[in-house]
């Protein structure tokens, strides 16, 4: 097993210790609900300490059950999910585009151009005088005419 593999089935361990032990030693069964919030948590504290507390502001919208807010709460988890998968999937293709890149793996096909002209094939010097690096298409299109037949 190589250290990244012992460090990541550690830290895995660790996660799943922190989801069950508390569920499993009990914590909270002396409360009417044991795994609140701490938004919860701090509003009894202020009022038990400070009776007459007037919050500042208000929540700008409160849903109208505790089903719905789970739903809201999720569904931002998801987005904030596909935002960073969305990224480091980006960061991940930019950086094998890179290498492929310097790599030379793909380049004809790859190219948002067109195929490369492979170094072996020479410059060339047309008619009209202008260089060509072995491009066919390249060479500006003339209309020539026809060479007379020997017929006529």
């Amino acid at each position: 097993m190589s250290r990244n593999a012992k460090i990541n089935a550690l830290l895995l361990l660790a996660v799943a210790a922190l989801a069950v032990l508390p569920l499993a030693l009990g914590l909270g069964d002396h409360k009417e609900e044991p795994f609140t919030g701490a938004d919860g948590e701090a509003e009894v504290a202020i009022t038990e300490l400070e009776p007459d507390y007037k919050p500042w502001f208000s929540p700008l919208y409160e849903p109208p059950s505790g089903e719905i807010e789970s739903a809201l709460f999720s569904l931002q988890a998801a987005l904030g999910a596909g935002v960073l998968a969305y990224y480091f999937g980006l960061r991940k293709g930019r950086k094998q585009g890179e290498a492929r890149a310097r790599a030379g793996v793909g380049a004809e096909s790859d190219s948002p151009v067109g195929p490369t002209v492979p170094a072996s094939v020479p410059a060339s010097t047309d008619t009209d005088g202008a260089v060509r690096d072995g491009d066919p298409e390249a060479a500006p299109k003339t209309e020539r005419a026809p060479h007379p037949s020997p017929e006529a």
